[in-house]
Formats: C-alpha cells, structure tokens, sequence
C-alpha cells in the first residue's frame, strides 16, 4: 500500500479529459463509479473518493487534509471526485452528477 504524497501534485483541470481520451467515456465513468462506491461502503462525510489515473485504483482521502495539503476545499455532498496523476504529480477536483 502507497500513500498518495497531495503536497507534492499541482492542481490542473485536464486529468479527466485525459483520462476519457486514454479509456473512453464508458470505462472513465465505470472507474469513477467504483471511487464512489468505495465511498459508499467505507467513506464518511469527512472523506472524498480518490481516483488513479494510471491504475484506476481507488482510495479514500480526509477532506481536511485535501485542504491542507493542497489548499483545495472540497466540497461537500455526493458526487465530488479526486483525480491523482502519482506520475505526473497533478490532481483534479471533479463535481459529477451521480444517476
């Protein structure tokens, strides 16, 4: 298990677009789903689901320390995704309509 170092990463706004190109509409939503439905099952209101962009791997992050680390507020409520590029250092904040 590896932790996710969010001091070290920019915020950008092109990880999901990337994302979509690299895997298509279809596969980019199903990866966003699991990140939720992790959320669902071990997350409370204090955390936010995390998407990998290179492994579509999930995780959980404390929306304080999103704050801290980065200086991003996250919002509250469904539907708020973190992007994690681990190699290219850069995130993304995303507010998805869940169906």
């Amino acid at each position: 298990m590896s932790t996710l170092d969010l001091t070290a990463c920019t915020p950008v706004n092109d990880l999901w677009p990337a994302l979509v190109e690299a895997l298509g509409l279809e596969r980019s939503a199903r990866a966003a789903r699991q990140a939720f439905d992790l959320q669902a099952m071990h997350g409370q209101a204090s955390t936010l689901p995390v998407l990998i962009v290179e492994t579509c791997g999930v995780a959980l992050v404390e929306r304080e320390v999103l704050r801290l680390s980065t200086g991003l507020p996250a919002p509250l409520g469904e539907g708020v995704l973190l992007l994690c590029s681990q190699r290219q250092r850069q995130l993304q904040l995303l507010q998805l309509q869940l169906p």
